[in-house]
């Protein structure tokens, strides 16, 4: 059996959605360490020549970009499928990933979560402007994945797929800061969602681990 390799930041919601679907699909892979706001390794921008995490190698197989990789997994590895069999909750799946790619994850990670959790982590300034500016923008993202929640299709409870593998990290994030847990509240399907997988435990086994954050020196 080919091995699996994952180059990927340990604190990049990226490579945990990628670490989440390897999980459910139970296969066993080899974690190797790249923070691409760092020196990035001799011979990396060849796997990736943009620079970013994460990437995927599988026997002499490589590829990146996080959607390409999970849908990869998914077909590769049929056991615990991933993408449900109805063509409308398949377009929803796709539609939910490419909501929270293209609209969440600047608001939600790199201006909710990175100045209010990460920034003070690692001793840097917090900017209370990006964190407003992130809050409002995150309402019209709730809003839509509230829809999809209500409309019962995906992030139902009733089953795994690819658009709650690709959210749960999203969100894991956000409600970290204070401002973001309670703004999930207002949704109340989504946040009946967001209880489930925290009751379900999927998240455990890939959780970063924020406390080995420190002050750079």
């Amino acid at each position: 059996m080919a091995n699996i390799n994952l180059y990927g930041y340990r604190y990049s919601v990226y490579t945990r959605i990628v670490r989440l679907v390897l999980q459910i699909k139970e296969q066993d892979y080899d974690s190797i360490e790249v923070d691409p706001f760092s020196d990035l390794p001799p011979g990396y921008l060849d796997q990736h020549p943009f620079g970013r995490v994460p990437v995927l190698t599988h026997g002499t197989f490589s590829i990146f970009e996080t959607q390409a990789i999970t849908r990869y997994l998914d077909s590769t590895f049929p056991a615990h499928p991933l993408m449900p069999k109805i063509a409308k909750a398949r377009a929803r799946v796709d539609q939910t990933i490419t909501i929270i790619d293209n609209y969440g994850y600047l608001p939600m990670v790199r201006q909710v979560f990175s100045n209010r959790v990460f920034a003070p982590l690692e001793g840097a300034p917090v900017d209370e402007a990006e964190i407003s500016i992130g809050l409002e923008a995150s309402h019209k993202v709730l809003e839509s994945l509230e829809r999809f929640a209500k409309e019962g299709l995906i992030l139902n409870g009733k089953g795994c797929t690819l658009a709650d593998c690709h959210l749960a990290p999203m969100i894991d994030y956000f409600v970290r800061a204070e401002e973001g847990h309670m703004l999930l509240r207002a949704y109340p399907a989504l946040n009946t969602w967001w209880d489930g997988i925290q009751g379900a435990g999927i998240l455990t086994a890939t959780d970063p681990d924020l406390s080995l954050l420190g002050p750079k020196i």
